[in-house]
């Protein structure tokens, strides 16, 4: 393998393992850009407003505090979206 292309190659997968969904993003973005994970809101999570309104306006982060999640249960969400986005 070329060194360029060994190069590229590294960099694809270590860009792979960063965080793709954080606290911070909107439910609805999440939904938008990886369909699946609506499913695993919905179902493991409680999220039922993956369809509503609010989902455009609310992050996973109000979305959690309104269903009584704490920060572990928050991070431990966000963690189990992001293996759903790499895999």
């Amino acid at each position: 393998m070329k060194p360029a292309v060994a190069e590229s190659f590294g960099e694809a997968k270590k860009n792979m393992k960063k965080v793709k969904i954080k606290k911070e993003m909107l439910i609805g973005e999440v939904v938008s850009k990886y369909p699946k994970l609506g499913k695993v809101l919905m179902e493991k999570f409680g999220f039922h407003c993956v369809g509503c309104p609010m989902a455009g306006m609310e992050s996973l982060e109000d979305g959690a505090k309104a269903h009584g999640m704490n920060e572990k249960e928050l991070k431990k969400m966000t963690g189990e979206l992001n293996k759903g986005v790499i895999t």
